[in-house]
């Protein structure tokens, strides 16, 4: 399957730039042949029957949902912070096969909206801030889940950036455009006025005509919200196909009496099932495929099979944990941990769930560590290992004493338990979710971008006794950490997921880097939840455009705290010998007013190529992320920088490792929404390679 993400002006990845377009792929050729050929024996009734779904809780976008013998596996959002295609890709073919084990033909995911708000309840679902980045954590998601010959599903199309209202509000965007996959999942909210899942525009023009999309459409549960306008504008299925449990369906018998009167075309009903069928053949479901595994979910249920599809996943699973441990300070470099004779351990969101990690359903709690947010994105854990175990054991082999106290609010205890420790750990969370859960009066979304259980009064308490305190962070997306991020004894900050262990004594060197932006004050974001209240639609203006998390930083001068792509390392590294070869203007001559649309094989024909080196000039062994930007010409009136290109590059000590980038005239292309064309701004483009959006460390440009 090929997958194509254009974010008003964002660029496709670099790992399907070849593969620009499903339009007569060999594959989708021989799956329409086989769809159409099993269409052409069906009944109209079986056709519809196609068309509407039954049941739920095939999700989610870490894993399936709800069973038994499966994985939990990290969150997307810590697969963003590994900034490692093939970490990302191996988490997608693991998932793909325990669906494939469990029986199940589709996953619901990967989730790709946008940390536009950084207190958006679903971010975590995601690949963070940035639209190139999330582009390709959904591109090697999708790869490695339908390598295993399992369907993934794109979500959610489109705009749909927050809970709060998100069934009664439009996204008000000039050109907004996300996803290419086996199949795409239509949104709740509306989009300039008009529900996703039964949008013309969006559905029928961007994705079906402008990228060629071959799939099929479904809706999200619930978000069908008629027969025939959903159908003639695109929707394929709907789900879960009643409108409510045994009150009928806006498909089913009703779109069958909608053919009948002439409001839907026969022609349209048998797109929608070829569609459907399609995707089942391209993945070859039709054969050899694992017997779906009825009422999985019901561990006491007879027909369950208790499958176990765990496989050897638990080793990827901590891999990823620790490669997506973002370290953020490090101060005399107190990390890593070399045989301290006292330990303290501190916070809520160290220990163990006391009811157990699977207790609050769809772990709409926030007790104990945190490793993933609410909602249907979910999955159980079969294990989940507390920090203060994890850091006792270790504690065990080098004749460490721990002390804890695992309260948020016993600050007394907290400072007894911390002074006079040779370390103190302070484990603080931040935790949201999907709306229809309130969690300690969070609906979905964050109510603010602050610690959790007062958090920051936790910190506080303890570097006021011990003068090497360590902040852990568990967290779904950023939070402000200005209150204590400078107090003289925060000497370290780890953003963390799983794995935490392997960092802090060193036998995995941090290489994790920040997939969005952590500001000094909430207000410093272009865009935030809205929450207002009223009647009817809440309109929500998508006015900073193409200006979110860093875009917005740098275009507006606002210091960040830490910024987008930012990552400390146990070693250091030096960049060099920038090389620029190639030519933007070079092979074929553009239409005179541009390329036109995104499957214009010259748009996307790599055309430079960057090349520099990365040695490694400290004395640890380590992974590099280094991170390619471009500046367009001020006529382009686009952000200062735009990512284009990243990647992991291991380095032994002393060794010198050269990294080779590609670019296709996509990348320094924008697309003019009046003549609805991608072109190049002519000019000096910049191009600037360092390891973070704000550590530049070599430059160079070409010219259009």
């Amino acid at each position: 399957m090929q997958f194509i993400q254009r974010i008003s002006g964002a660029s496709e990845t670099n790992t399907a730039a070849n593969e620009y377009s499903s339009v007569n792929s060999p594959e989708w050729t021989s799956a329409y042949s086989k769809a159409k050929t099993a269409v052409a024996k069906l009944s109209l009734q079986d056709k519809v029957s196609l068309a509407t779904g039954v049941g739920f809780f095939s999700d989610s976008a870490l894993g399936v949902r709800g069973v038994d013998l499966s994985s939990a596996f990290p969150a997307g959002i810590n697969a963003a912070a590994t900034f490692n295609r093939s970490l990302i890709n191996q988490r997608g073919v693991a998932m793909g096969q325990e669906f494939r084990g469990k029986g199940v033909h589709v996953q619901l995911g990967p989730y790709m909206n946008m940390m536009r708000a950084p207190e958006s309840g679903r971010a975590w679902e995601g690949f963070g801030g940035d639209p190139y980045l999330s582009g390709e954590g959904a591109y090697e998601t999708i790869i490695g889940i339908q390598s295993q010959g399992v369907q993934a599903v794109a979500k959610h199309f489109i705009n749909n950036e927050q809970e709060h209202y998100r069934t009664t509000s439009s996204s008000n965007v000039d050109d907004s455009i996300q996803a290419n996959v086996a199949a795409v999942m239509c949104s709740y909210n509306q989009i300039n006025g008009s529900y996703a899942c039964e949008n013309n525009s969006t559905l029928n023009g961007l994705l079906k005509t402008e990228l060629a999309f071959q799939g099929y459409v479904m809706s999200d549960w619930y978000a069908t919200h008629s027969t025939s306008p959903a159908a003639n504008n695109g929707l394929d299925m709907t789900m879960p196909g009643d409108i409510l449990p045994g009150v009928g369906s806006y498909f089913g018998d009703t779109l069958v009496l909608a053919v009948d009167v002439g409001d839907v075309e026969q022609s349209r009903i048998d797109d929608m099932a070829t569609r459907i069928l399609a995707g089942w053949y391209l993945l070859g479901q039709d054969s050899g495929y694992p017997a779906v595994n009825f009422n999985s979910k019901d561990t006491s249920s007879s027909e369950n099979q208790h499958v176990n599809v765990q496989g050897d996943h638990a080793s990827l699973i901590r891999t990823i944990g620790a490669a997506s441990t973002v370290l953020l300070k490090n101060t005399g470099g107190v990390l890593p941990l070399n045989k301290p004779r006292t330990v303290a351990v501190i916070g809520d969101g160290a220990r163990s769930n006391p009811n157990g990690p699977n207790s609050c359903t769809d772990r709409s709690c926030d007790s104990g560590v945190l490793a993933m947010g609410w909602g249907s994105g979910t999955a159980n854990f079969p294990y989940l290992i507390a920090p203060v175990d994890a850091i006792t054991n270790r504690s065990a082999v080098d004749g460490t004493n721990v002390t804890s106290s695992l309260s948020d609010s016993d600050l007394t205890a907290a400072a007894k338990a911390a002074a006079g420790k040779d370390v103190a750990f302070v484990f603080i969370t931040a935790d949201s979710g999907e709306d229809g859960y309130i969690v300690e009066f969070n609906s979905g979304d964050r109510n603010d971008l602050f610690a959790w259980h007062s958090g920051d009064k936790l910190v506080e308490a303890v570097a006021a006794v011990n003068n090497n305190t360590i902040v852990v962070v568990n967290a779904v997306g950023p939070i402000i950490t200005d209150a204590w991020i400078e107090h003289p004894n925060v000497t370290g900050l780890v953003w963390s997921g799983n794995a935490l262990v392997d960092v802090l004594y060193g036998a995995y060197n941090p290489s994790g880097r920040l997939p969005f932006t952590i500001a000094k004050a909430a207000g410093d974001y272009p865009a935030a939840v809205d929450t207002t209240f009223g009647l009817g639609t809440l309109q929500i203006a998508y006015s900073e455009g193409l200006f979110i998390d860093y875009r917005h930083f740098d275009s507006a001068n606002v210091a960040p705290r830490f910024e987008f792509g930012f990552g400390l390392s146990y070693t250091t590294f030096a960049y060099s010998n920038l090389k620029i070869s190639g030519s933007i203007t070079s092979g074929p001559t553009s239409p005179p007013n541009g390329f036109g649309t995104s499957l214009d094989s010259s748009l996307h024909e790599k055309v430079v190529t960057v090349t520099f080196s990365i040695q490694n000039t400290g004395r640890v062994a380590g992974h590099e992320s280094p991170q390619l930007y471009l500046s367009l010409p001020a006529s382009a009136n686009s952000p200062p920088q735009l990512l284009k290109g990243f990647d992991s590059v291991f380095v032994p000590v002393g060794g010198t490792t050269s990294v080779s980038m590609q670019l296709s005239r996509y990348d320094f292309s924008i697309w003019d929404v009046v003549s609805q064309r991608w072109s190049i701004p002519a000019g000096t483009i910049g191009l600037s390679v360092g390891a973070s959006s704000r550590d530049i460390r070599l430059k160079g440009s070409v010219s259009a």
